[in-house]
C-alpha cells in the first residue's frame, strides 16, 4: 500500500485518514496538523522522510504567482528542505491544473456562469489558475490579496494590475514570517471579519477555505462558495451562514475534501515520481481519474 501524508501548519483537530483504491492501487492518504508550530512541522517531515511515498505541504504555500512571475516564500523553503528522500509538493501544480479545469467544467456543465458573476477570490497569487479561468468565464473579479493578506483596503480587479503591484510588494512579503500572511493553528477556526462589503457585493466567494472562514462576515446569504479542504463541520458552518451552495475543486474522501497539496502528492505517488510533475502529466492523471468538482446544495 502506498502512503501519502499531508503535513500541515494548520490545526491537528482537522486530521483525517482514508484508504482509497485508485486505478487498482490502494493508497493510505493522511493529513497531520501541527497547530501552527513550524518546528514541529519540520520535525514530523524529518521523522517520516523516506518512510512514506509523498508529502503534501499543507497550511502554507511554497510559491506565490502573479501571471508571469513566481515568488518563493522563505519560511516554506525552510520546511521543504526537511524532506531529503521523499518528494514534497505544495499543491501549486494542481491549483494550475485541477482548479483551472474545475472552473472550465462549471462553465460547460452548469448554469453558474451563464450571466457574468461577481466573484471575490481571496487571493489570486495563491490561485492563479482559478483566477485566470474565472476571468475567461466572464466573471467580474475582485482579488483580495491586498485586503486580506496586507490588510490594505485596495482590492484589485484584473490580473495585469496585480502582477505590476506584485513586483513591488511580493519580494518583501515573501520574507515575512508566514504566520503574518496566513491563519495557522487555532487561528484557522477563529472568526475575524474584515472588509465585509467585498463579501456582500459578490455572487461567488472563492479561494482558500481558511481565508474565507477567518475573514467572512457572520452571514453569507445566497452566496456560492468555491473552495476545498472542508470537513463536515465546515459544511454545517457554511449552511448556517446562509450560503446557497458549496463547490469543492477536490473530491470528497470519507466525509471531507483534502487540500490540493495532498491530492497533488497523491498524483506524484501514482506517477512514481521523486518530484513535482509537469503540467501535461498532471492533466493526464486527472483525465484517467475523471475528477470533477463536487457540488453541494446548502440552502
Amino acid at each position: 500500500m502506498k502512503h501519502v501524508v499531508g503535513i500541515s501548519l494548520g490545526s491537528s483537530s482537522r486530521d483525517h485518514t482514508v484508504i482509497i483504491n485508485l486505478l487498482g492501487q490502494e493508497y493510505k492518504v493522511e493529513r497531520l496538523g501541527t497547530d501552527g508550530d513550524m518546528q514541529a512541522m519540520i520535525g514530523k517531515i524529518k521523522e517520516l522522510d523516506g518512510k512514506v511515498d509523498a508529502f503534501g505541504l499543507g497550511g502554507m504555500d511554497l510559491y506565490l504567482y502573479a501571471v508571469d512571475r513566481r515568488y518563493e516564500i522563505r519560511d516554506a523553503r525552510r520546511v521543504v528542505r526537511a524532506a531529503q528522500k521523499t518528494p514534497i509538493v505544495d499543491g501549486s501544480g494542481l491549483k494550475n491544473t485541477l482548479e483551472r479545469r474545475a472552473i472550465d467544467y462549471l462553465a460547460e456543465h452548469t448554469g453558474l456562469f451563464i450571466k457574468p458573476q461577481k466573484v471575490l477570490l481571496m487571493s489570486a497569487m495563491d490561485r492563479l489558475g482559478m483566477a485566470q479561468a474565472l476571468e475567461k468565464a466572464g466573471c467580474v473579479m475582485t482579488y483580495g490579496d491586498f485586503p486580506f493578506i496586507l490588510k490594505l483596503p485596495f482590492p484589485i480587479h484584473n490580473l495585469h494590475k496585480l502582477a505590476l503591484a506584485a513586483r513591488v510588494v511580493a519580494p518583501i512579503v515573501c520574507r515575512l514570517p508566514f504566520s503574518m500572511l496566513y491563519p495557522t493553528g487555532d487561528k484557522q477556526t477563529e472568526s475575524k471579519p474584515r472588509y465585509p462589503k467585498y463579501f456582500y457585493e459578490a455572487d461567488v466567494v472563492a479561494g482558500d477555505f481558511h481565508f474565507i472562514r477567518r475573514y467572512m462576515p457572520p452571514k453569507l446569504p445566497g452566496k456560492i462558495i468555491i473552495t476545498n479542504t472542508v470537513t463536515r463541520d465546515d459544511i454545517d458552518f457554511l449552511k448556517k451562514s446562509g450560503a446557497r451552495a458549496l463547490i469543492t475543486t477536490t473530491p470528497e474522501m470519507s466525509g471531507r475534501s483534502f487540500g490540493t497539496n495532498v491530492i497533488e502528492a497523491l498524483l506524484v505517488c501514482m506517477a512514481g515520481s521523486d518530484k513535482e510533475l509537469a503540467k501535461e502529466e498532471y492533466c493526464r492523471l486527472l483525465d484517467d481519474l475523471e475528477l470533477i468538482p463536487r457540488i453541494v446544495a446548502l440552502n
